[in-house]
């Protein structure tokens, strides 16, 4: 048995930056390279604009400046900057600042106890300037560890507010970048939830007139079935309207922090508005048909709130203030008194409200007698379901690690062979697919109950009744990097956007990355998952590297795979864009073949070949045509 020493020389005291750095997903999620919305460069942002925002709600500044070169940011509020004196403590000691103190900051996103520190910490540059009052101070550290320390107020002739310029710490946040488009979304939604409040980024301004009505407007896909019912009350506002969608689509907010993952006031909007609605039709309508295309956004101020994480993506607080009145009956009692009195002032919007209700109820009872035979087939399914590797933790549970839960959805047996062998079983499920599936382009939701295969995926994500239950929180598509594979990927993607496409704009849906090449000598190995990486590989390994080219995710053995699926997994998140109407686009890429689509395929078409050095023999050249040619065109289809 191994000798397992616990001694007091083995217990450790971290000072507050190595925690930080030491274990980074606690205060910041996951690190990432900026390529998705929730990667955690964007939450070190979101924690600087958060005290800013913060000054604003209270009174101060109306306007903050932020500059990026996509690497560097530079944040400038006109606040009523952070006393001088206290510079040093609030930039580097955990647990310090002024929003304890709930009558100083009785709203505030944040506790002012970790953001900026976090900042700090993962920053290899950190740089803070207060201006107060004339007089000014400056701090520049590196790590959170301090360089420069003004000891002494210097006169100045700024405005009074905070300067804050940090650069990520490039060996944590590897190859990262700011994309302007996350940053702008961040930034839009800032400006709704903080009317007269003007936020200019490398010169572009942002800035709104009606908050929340201004929000849906910009992010509709298709037009509204009746003007959005746009409401306001004593720390509450809601925007909400139909469209011809399935699903349902939120954007909540609390405290002026976008709460992707919801809460319990985005819960308690959903219930509120069923209980408003059946109230003044007279009717008991089933809560899905109520909610059915439903896109809204609601925002509400809690005195000290309860996130469920550091990155407050989720609201936990039960109530609106310590010992106050709850969430739900907050919630409940603004829409049953503004929206049934809404309803009643406009009955043009109540009537299409009512036919749109209406029609999923005649749609959900068509499909009453299917779904019963689907349901019996799920539930066997669960028992039976070779389709089906499921993992040990889920989304829709109370565990700690619920937010790791992916389900890799891959074609054919080979390929899930390899994936079921290298998958972490805690947290990774795998769902084997047979052929491609049906593309479900302007098919009812019936198919979905009497194609199998799709009953199967719904049935294995738990998402029939409600998104809420849904027991991923990644679903990858998992296809060969071939033409097959592509076209399975894009029958996935339809059936997606078709039926779930809150699943999309949630964050939840991917696309696994796998490798093209491995390139080896005897003593290095490199997976390169495009043509340049594999130049880049061949020119670090020098004469004559072995080359091989992967056709299909069951030609990489599990050992290897298990590095592709791990913590260096690579994934690209499918978005949907806001202006995009999601019935357009499958109708031009999904529908009938037109000439549009083929002008549109000829025109973008690449064909990729490798230019070979005349004297210098390169190992491609020793390659068969059978791994050059076909890998080329295979990567100019993905293209």
């Amino acid at each position: 048995m191994a000798d397992h020493k616990y001694t007091a020389e083995t217990i450790k005291s971290l000072d507050w930056k190595e925690h930080i750095r030491l274990r980074p997903g606690m205060y910041i999620g996951k690190l990432g390279d900026g390529s998705s919305e929730d990667d955690g460069i964007y939450v070190l942002m979101k924690e600087v604009l958060d005290n800013c925002i913060d000054e604003f709600v209270m009174g101060f500044g109306k306007q903050i400046v932020v500059e990026s070169d996509g690497q560097k940011v530079e944040v400038r509020d006109h606040g009523r900057g952070i006393p001088l004196e206290k510079l040093l403590d609030c930039s580097s000691k955990i647990n310090t600042g002024a929003k304890y103190d709930s009558e100083a900051f009785k709203k505030s996103v944040g506790l002012n106890g970790v953001g900026i520190k976090a900042v700090n910490a993962l920053s290899t540059q950190f740089d803070i300037q207060s201006f107060r009052e004339g007089e000014t101070r400056r701090i520049e550290y590196a790590c959170g560890e301090p360089k420069s320390v003004d000891k002494k107020n210097k006169s100045t002739k700024e405005d009074d507010g905070t300067l804050i310029t940090f650069l990520p710490d490039a060996s944590m946040f590897k190859k990262y970048r700011y994309r302007n488009e996350y940053v702008e979304r961040m930034l839009r939604y800032y400006s709704y939830l903080n009317r007269g409040l003007s936020i200019v980024y490398n010169g572009k301004r942002f800035r709104s007139k009606d908050g929340l009505k201004d929000l849906l407007q910009e992010n509709l896909s298709e037009e509204p079935l009746y003007p959005i019912i746009h409401i306001e009350g004593h720390d509450i506002e809601v925007a909400f309207t139909h469209i011809e969608q399935y699903g349902e689509d939120y954007f909540s907010f609390v405290n002026g922090q976008h709460t992707t993952q919801g809460g319990t006031h985005q819960a308690a909007f959903r219930e509120a508005l069923v209980k408003t609605i059946r109230e003044f039709t007279k009717k008991n309508f089933d809560p899905p048909d109520i909610r059915g295309g439903l896109v809204a956004a609601i925002s509400v101020k809690v005195q000290e709130p309860v996130f469920e994480s550091q990155t407050k993506t989720k609201l936990g607080s039960l109530t609106v203030a310590p010992e106050g009145e709850s969430i739900r009956l907050f919630v409940g009692n603004f829409l049953k008194e503004k929206l049934d009195n809404y309803l009643h002032k406009n009955p043009q919007s109540a009537e299409a409200l009512l036919e749109k209700i209406q029609r999923s109820e005649r749609e959900r009872k068509e499909l009453k007698g299917i779904q019963k035979i689907a349901r019996e087939r799920a539930k066997k399914s669960k028992v039976h379901n070779r389709k089906l590797r499921d993992c040990r933790v889920h989304l829709n549970t109370k565990d700690k690690n619920r937010f790791k839960s992916t389900l890799f959805i891959t074609e054919g047996d080979s390929a899930s062979g390899s994936i079921t062998k290298a998958r972490n079983v805690q947290f990774q499920g795998v769902f084997s697919l047979k052929g491609k599936p049906l593309n479900s382009f302007g098919l009812t939701r019936k198919v979905v109950y009497e194609n199998e295969e799709f009953n199967l995926v719904q049935a294995a994500l738990g998402i029939e009744e409600d998104l809420e239950d849904l027991r991923y929180n990644q679903v990858v598509i998992a296809t060969d990097a071939d033409v097959d594979g592509m076209h399975i990927r894009l029958l996935l993607i339809t059936f997606f956007l078709q039926f779930f496409p809150e699943l999309i704009r949630q964050g939840h849906l991917f696309v696994l990355q796998t490798p093209l090449f491995r390139v080896r000598n005897k003593k290095k190995t490199f997976y390169c998952y495009d043509e340049a990486e594999r130049e880049a590989a061949m020119k670090t390994l020098g004469k004559n590297p072995e080359i091989t080219r992967f056709k299909g995710l069951g030609e990489i053995s599990p050992d290897e795979f298990k590095h592709f699926i791990g913590e260096d997994i690579r994934l690209d998140p499918v978005k949907i864009d806001a202006h995009e109407s999601i019935k357009e686009m499958l109708k031009f890429f999904m529908g009938k073949n037109t000439p549009d689509r083929q002008e549109y395929i000829i025109r973008n078409l690449r064909f990729e070949h490798d230019i070979v050095e005349e004297d210098e023999k390169s190992a491609e050249e020793e390659l068969s045509d059978e791994e050059t040619a076909p890998g080329a065109l295979d990567d100019s289809e993905a293209a």
